[in-house]
């Protein structure tokens, strides 16, 4: 039996995706095969065995595909290959068998609201106004005075237009200017698309995290955003003074999303997972994930950039995905957000904020997420200016955080030149903190933060409360987190002290229950800053 077919045993009648443990690679920072300083695909394949190791069930890759880098391949100039700094096609054919064989299954990105002003689509499209590819990208002339369409703003700062000569009209882009908006109401274009899903899902790709599909169809009548209301939320950007509502979020994104599960319906076991920001994206999540014929679920932003974890904002995040709605996913840190421990804790409570955390994510109702290097405690990277690599930190600095910070290579080796990612000049700095954390010095430590992980996540799997089972919260005490997970029989029980100070909480048949699995000090149901508790109740 292969590892895959293992574990699909294990899980019953569910499917493979429901209630896994995903864990995202951001493919430049992972490991560098061939020492230019930039992760490939090849170091991926040569270090699945950690990842295999943890105990999750997919890895999900940040695109890999060919791309001037603009965006560091959020702007794609061709869907069906791979970009010389990251190998070959046959690197990615022996990424996934190599991934199957370990029994992970590989999921990729797709970025289908723009491509790169590279791609040849939009070569083509901006030569002239009656080309076959005329009208694949958003097109429209200036107002009388020569201004911009519409008063739309781009995620990154400025106007979400570009004036072009050759074709005498502005073209829309909703984040930097060398990435085009793709005109994914056109059904030729659609029709691309799909094909594109069927190239990658044939090579055997389990499942595609689709990005920023709420910025993939604009208005068609190019009506003005309006002004977002006051708040007291800073206002950083010119993006952050409007309403989205014209820009973005278009009604025929749903059927389109229906065409696509189409196809991976087509395929047996295959998984999609959408990217869904923004002021509106809790009414678009659901949207997008409604019934069985759209995407299987969405990645919650709740907890991405919260600047504090609290009982009553992870209470209320997953209160508002009942049973009876979608399923959801989970992440405390991802490619574009700061890491987690730095956000929350302080320097010297990171450690047992860190296994606190692992223990909390695990025991939620939902998909998880892991990003490369949480499982070892990576804290946030303060870049220099000089080696700032993110076009929006650049084009917004000092105000916005850098995304590079959560984009430092991984730490491997701790006595090795850049600790052990690459022989060369890593493309951004090692962080100065990460030779303590680096996986040999932690896998030699069996108390360490990566020991731990992979006990949580053996809990996790070997338990259908936890992974597919309905959670119900308790009332307690300010800052402590209380809640019963039940699936098959199995009930338990999870309690976390998300604050500084010590709280008791003695639940119902105290007596009855028998720890599992448990961080920090507890005595007498009384839980000091930053521990949890995961027991099971027994007859």
């Amino acid at each position: 039996m292969t590892q895959l077919a293992a574990k699909a045993e294990l899980q019953h009648a569910q499917p493979w995706w429901k209630g896994a443990v995903i864990y995202q690679i951001y493919p430049r920072s992972f490991f560098d095969s061939n020492g230019d300083g930039i992760g490939d695909l090849p170091g991926i394949t040569a270090r699945l065995d950690h990842i295999a190791s943890l105990g999750v069930d997919a890895i999900w890759l940040s695109p890999f595909f060919k791309s001037p880098m603009a965006d560091f391949g959020y702007d794609v100039a061709d869907y069906r290959d791979v970009d010389p700094i990251f190998g070959t096609l046959a690197d990615f054919d022996a990424l996934i068998a190599r991934a199957h064989a370990l029994g992970l299954r590989v999921l990729i990105d797709q970025v289908w609201a723009h491509t790169s002003d590279e791609h040849p689509w939009f070569v083509e499209s901006r030569a002239s106004r009656d080309n076959p590819k005329a009208n694949w990208y958003v097109w429209h002339d200036a107002k009388p005075e020569g201004s911009p369409p519409t008063n739309w703003q781009s995620v990154f700062g400025g106007p979400a237009w570009t004036w072009d000569a050759r074709r005498g009209q502005y073209y829309m882009h909703n984040f930097l200017k060398e990435q085009p908006q793709l005109n994914c109401h056109l059904p030729q274009v659609q029709e691309e698309l799909l094909a594109i899903t069927r190239f990658w899902l044939d090579r055997g790709v389990d499942g595609f995290r689709i990005d920023a599909i709420n910025f993939s169809m604009h208005d068609l009548e190019f009506r003005d955003n309006p002004p977002a209301p006051d708040s007291n939320t800073p206002r950083t950007r010119p993006f952050d003074f409007q309403l989205h509502i014209y820009n973005q979020s278009h009604a025929d994104i749903p059927p389109f999303l229906e065409r696509l599960r189409g196809v991976f319906d087509e395929y047996p076991d295959r998984f999609t997972v959408a990217e869904v920001g923004g002021a509106d994206a809790d009414r678009e999540m659901k949207l997008f994930t409604a019934g069985n014929n759209r995407l299987n679920t969405a990645y919650g932003f709740d907890f991405l950039y919260a600047s504090q974890l609290t009982a009553s904002a992870v209470r209320e995040a997953l209160e508002n995905w009942p049973a009876d709605s979608s399923w959801p996913s989970w992440a405390f840190e991802n490619h574009d957000a700061p890491r987690a421990v730095s956000r929350w804790a302080a320097p010297e409570q990171a450690d047992a904020f860190a296994r606190m955390k692992m223990l909390l994510l695990a025991a939620l109702r939902g998909n998880i997420f892991l990003y490369y290097g949480e499982e070892l405690g990576l804290d946030q990277v303060e870049i220099a200016f000089e080696d700032l690599q993110d076009p929006e930190a650049i084009a917004n600095w000092p105000r916005t955080l850098s995304r590079d910070g959560a984009r430092t290579p991984m730490p491997w080796e701790a006595a090795a030149p850049e600790l052990g990612f690459t022989s060369g000049k890593p493309w951004l700095p090692v962080g100065p903190n990460h030779a303590r954390l680096a996986i040999d010095v932690q896998n030699a430590d069996t108390g360490s933060l990566l020991a731990w992980t992979r006990k949580v996540l053996a809990l996790r799997n070997g338990s259908p409360a936890l992974r597919t089972g309905g959670i119900a919260f308790l009332d307690a005490p300010s800052e402590l987190l209380a809640f019963e997970r039940e699936a098959e029989g199995e009930r338990l029980l999870c309690i976390f002290n998300l604050g500084d100070a010590a709280q008791q909480f003695v639940p119902g048949d105290a007596s009855r229950w028998r720890p599992l699995l448990s961080t920090g000090s507890i005595a007498d149901w009384t839980f000091a800053p930053y521990s949890g508790l995961i027991a099971r109740i027994e007859a």
